[in-house]
């Protein structure tokens, strides 16, 4: 029992207790997400997963379909029956219409569960995301329940291996974070003989597509492989949530749910040897493995050449693909257990055991002890283990005298402090027996004995263990010297005082490892410390920065405090490319040597390296495999969304860079500053689009005070000018044509005012729609009476398609758009030239073209003729203020439409408005006369 439970070694950590609950907080208001997954087309995802829709739909659960792709398999069209379809949008793209899923229409209706076929779809340009995955986020930030299908090819990770496999590489991919944050993975599989069977009996492809898939992506070969790849990325998948829940539980016995190995490396020769056969095993088994190296306090003081090999062998594990740590702790073989328990691993792999002294157990019997329920597997010796690997290596990249202990001192420092140390000690011992002499008559042996014992204490917590022991052998011989009887001899008088002697040195010995272990923690727990204080600074430092350069500098000043290293920060400009050093906003320059050190640093940066860096999102130079000469290590920024620009550091000790914990850390303070500078990206596009809308808004309120301020006295002119033409006695003719070009310029005048006052009235949401159902030929009629005065002198011809169902519109805002379009295509085309209008029926949908025979539009301007005050042709003496077609787009998009622009059939311009057809009301049966 303990006393304190707080004092429990397994009780829960809090932060981690807290971190938990907050992640299931989120969980619980983000809906849950479902992936079927298969090896490729065809084995069934999409049915499997409407099957589970029907099932849900059948115990009362509400089920949209969002989106399903057939691909024309009757099986799978089948199964939609009796299941809600949301309508897809129409998507309009270089002249085609595209059916998309219609993300707003889903959101508004909310439904507790939606079908989402094709995760790794592209949209259509225009959509509001460029990837359906990015749809389903949000859905799943609204709290909305998805179910969706991917293959394995279009896994972001795999997408090059499976290219290499079958010679095609797919461009629909999604993130591995997508996928591995899903709820639940349903893996849905087929053998390979069966798929090719379904293929052949056209259950895939309709024929002639079949017959080309299988000459491609489908042969045996490649289904089997791909088969094995969603195989093991869904038992990789399975191994992260069985990992999640024994952390969630605290489960610390080692499930054997698969062969995950742990490489345990050290200081002797032998430990690359030991990586090599590790990694060799794990490829073997098709695991994932680990290697760490454990610092002990004995171990804490090795010389340069033996910790650069230590770092070479990790960083040898690490390119072999192995997770490396540096752990500590006081007992080898317990810290390996404890580090194999937390990751569940299931076997320790370790080298030969060396002859060690008699009374202490090698670390594979101390393993077998402490966890009998690890597997153990030890690695034989090289053959040429004789010539020691270390000093080898190290002969031929000999060490930097600077590169020296943990703390990045020098050899040369290290050792002086050493000799200091040991010194000290002996002199500590011996000042004690001068001092205490003359208190011989006043104080006990044993007294004096603790006072020795307190040196020992000291020196063990000032120096270490190391010069505690010698201080333990001089004390016990100072106080047989100098207090024993016979004094100022080491003869003893008395066989009890040996039994003293052997007691103060064992407890001296003890009291001195004890007090070196402690310091040792203490020290640990202070590096530790540090890191932590480090990123928490970091973080707060970055979460109040507004602006690009207050990142850069707070960056390059907490690297510089944190890790010993120069560092500077390169971003791309709009094309991707990094600014050089000289271009990039740096902070204020340092006094004296500082500022020549940053000077020589920024001159020895190649903007080449970085680029490389930077297009490819992987680490180049220092302590990489990409170009290691280089005295600076390049890390990419990356963000979420993209890479945000480059970290170049330059450590002052080379060997910094290959410690594991530092480039975890390093890594986690590029993360901040990516995910800040993403930030800060944001807010200038935030702050764009606000200056954007309150532009927009301002001079909408300008377009509708002087629409409102000019309409009177254009109304009032128009009048006079009718009064003056009709006014008695009757005017003479040329003062007659003054007055009749004086109305026309003023009712168009009073057009543009509308025009003006319309568009503002339109974005503020002023108009009142009167939607009722009515016949679409009605509105083309009075748009065509309405317009015939502009109109003369053109052939206009109607083909609209018998028996159009009813539509349901505003009539007056309609016959606005129709009106306007003609008006257009009279303008733009020459006397004599044909305009058409057509419509037709397009699924949910239904078209209405107005087209003509004209010079048509300009090239890429088929959208920028929507945007308010953009004309056809930019200089012409044609009258108008480009606002016609801005109104016509407002006005179908208010409708739930749309309305583009593309070529003519007829060779000049056509513009196409897309209304919804919706479901009209049922119509009164007509009475039949004698019926009773």
């Amino acid at each position: 029992m303990f006393p304190n439970d707080s004092l429990r070694p397994d009780r829960p950590d809090p932060d981690a207790l807290l971190a938990q609950v907050q992640a299931q907080e989120r969980r619980a208001a983000r809906g849950k997400l479902r992936i079927y997954f298969g090896a490729s087309a065809g084995v069934g995802k999409t049915y499997a997963m409407l099957a589970a829709a029907r099932k849900l739909q059948a115990d009362g659960q509400p089920v949209l379909v969002g989106v399903i792709e057939t691909h024309g398999r009757s099986e799978t069209a089948a199964m939609l029956e009796g299941l809600d379809v949301l309508p897809l949008r129409q998507v309009a793209h270089r002249g085609k219409q595209l059916a998309e899923f219609d993300l707003d229409g889903a959101l508004e209706r909310r439904p507790p569960l939606i079908l989402m076929d094709e995760l790794a779809h592209s949209n259509a340009p225009g959509s509001r995301h460029p990837k359906r995955w990015q749809d389903v986020e949000e859905l799943l930030d609204a709290g909305i329940d998805v179910l969706t299908t991917v293959n394995v090819q279009h896994l972001e990770s795999l997408n090059d291996v499976v290219g290499g496999i079958t010679g095609i590489r797919v461009g629909e991919t999604v993130p591995d974070t997508v996928f591995d944050a899903a709820d639940e993975v349903v893996l849905v599989d087929i053998p390979a003989d069966e798929l090719l069977a379904r293929l052949k009996s056209g259950k895939v492809y309709k024929e002639q597509q079949a017959e080309r898939a299988s000459k491609n992506f489908f042969r045996k070969g490649n289904l089997i492989a791909l088969r094995e790849l969603a195989l093991r990325r869904t038992a990789d998948r399975i191994e992260d949530d069985v990992r999640a829940y024994r952390v969630e539980q605290s489960i610390a016995d080692i499930w054997k749910t698969g062969a995950a190995l742990l490489a345990c490396v050290g200081p002797r020769p032998g430990g690359e040897h030991t990586v090599r056969s590790t990694a060799r095993l794990a490829r073997q088994l098709g695991t994932g493995w680990h290697a760490i190296y454990i610092e002990t306090p004995s171990l804490q003081r090795l010389p340069a050449v033996q910790r650069e090999q230590i770092l070479r062998t990790l960083k040898l594990a690490e390119d072999l693909g192995a997770t490396t740590a540096v752990v500590s702790g006081h007992d080898i073989a317990q810290a390996a257990v404890d580090y194999a328990r937390s990751h569940n691993l299931s076997k320790i792999v370790l080298g030969r055991a060396h002859p060690s002294w008699p009374w202490r157990a090698p670390h594979i019997k101390r393993l077998a002890r402490y966890a009998p329920d690890i597997d153990l597997v030890e690695i034989g010796a090289p053959s040429n283990e004789a010539a020691p690997a270390a000093r080898g290596a190290n002969a031929a990249n000999p060490s930097n005298p600077a590169d020296g202990g943990p703390d990045g001192e020098p050899d040369a420092e290290l050792a002086r402090k050493r000799v200091f140390g040991y010194v000290a000690a002996s002199a500590a011992s011996v000042a004690t027996a001068l001092l205490a002499t003359p208190l011989l008559a006043y104080l006990d042996l044993a007294n004096i004995a603790m006072l020795f014992l307190l040196v020992v204490v000291l020196v063990a917590v000032r120096f270490g263990r190391g010069p505690s022991v010698l201080a333990t052998c001089v004390s016990v011989a100072c106080f047989d010297f100098f207090f024993v009887p016979p004094r100022f001899t080491f003869a003893v008088s008395d066989f009890q005082y040996l039994i003293t002697f052997v007691v103060m040195l064992a407890v001296g010995l003890i009291t001195g490892h004890l007090t070196a272990d402690l310091r040792f923690q203490a020290r640990v727990a202070s590096h530790r410390e540090k890191r932590s204080r480090a990123l928490y600074e970091f973080a707060r430092e970055l979460s109040g920065a507004l602006q690009t350069e207050q990142i850069f500098e707070t960056t390059q000043g907490f690297i510089q405090r944190a890790f010993r290293a120069r560092a500077t920060l390169l971003v791309p400009d709009a094309a991707g490319r990094l600014l050089p050093p000289a271009a990039t906003p740096m902070p204020m320059p340092m006094p004296g040597g500082a500022d020549a050190a940053a000077r020589s640093h920024r001159t020895a940066l190649d903007v080449g390296i970085a680029q490389w860096a930077f297009d490819r999102a992987e680490g180049a130079g220092l302590g990489t495999d990409t170009l290691p000469a280089s005295r600076i290590f390049y890390l990419p920024l990356v963000a979420p969304m993209r890479t945000r620009g480059v970290l170049a550091i330059e450590p002052e000790h080379r060997r910094w860079i290959l410690i594991p914990e530092q480039r975890q850390q390093l890594d986690t303070f590029a993360a901040l500053a990516a995910i800040a500078l993403e930030r800060v990206h944001y807010i200038e596009v935030a702050q764009n689009a606000l200056v954007n809308m309150e532009s927009e808004r301002l001079r909408n309120s300008l377009l509708a005070a002087l629409s409102h301020d000019l309409r009177t006295p254009l109304t009032s002119l128009v009048g006079l000018s009718e009064s003056l033409a009709g006014s008695k006695p009757a005017l003479a003719p040329a003062q007659l044509e003054v007055a009749s070009l004086l109305h026309d310029e003023a009712l168009r005048m009073s057009a543009l005012v509308s025009n003006l006052l319309d568009m503002a009235r339109i974005q503020s949401g002023e108009v009142k729609f009167n939607l009722q159902w009515q016949a679409l030929e009605e509105v083309v009629g009075s748009a065509l009476r309405a317009s015939a005065s502009l109109l003369q002198g053109h052939a206009v011809r109607t083909r609209l398609q018998p028996d159009l169902p009813l539509l349901s519109y505003d009539a007056v805002l309609i016959e606005r758009v129709l009106c306007n379009l003609l008006e257009n295509a009279a303008k733009y085309t020459p006397p004599g030239s044909r305009i058409e209008i057509a419509a037709a029926l397009r699924g949910a949908w239904i078209d209405v073209m107005v087209y003509d025979d004209g010079p048509g539009l300009p090239h890429g301007r088929e959208e920028a003729v929507f945007e308010k005050f953009t004309r056809g042709e930019r200089e012409s003496a044609k009258p108008g203020v480009g606002l016609g077609l801005a109104i016509c787009r407002a006005i179908v998009d208010a409708h739930g439409g749309r309305i583009h622009a593309a070529a003519s059939p007829l060779g000049g311009a056509a513009f196409v408005m897309t209304l919804p057809l919706g479901t009209p009301p049922a119509m009164p049966e007509p009475e039949i006369e004698g019926t009773p």
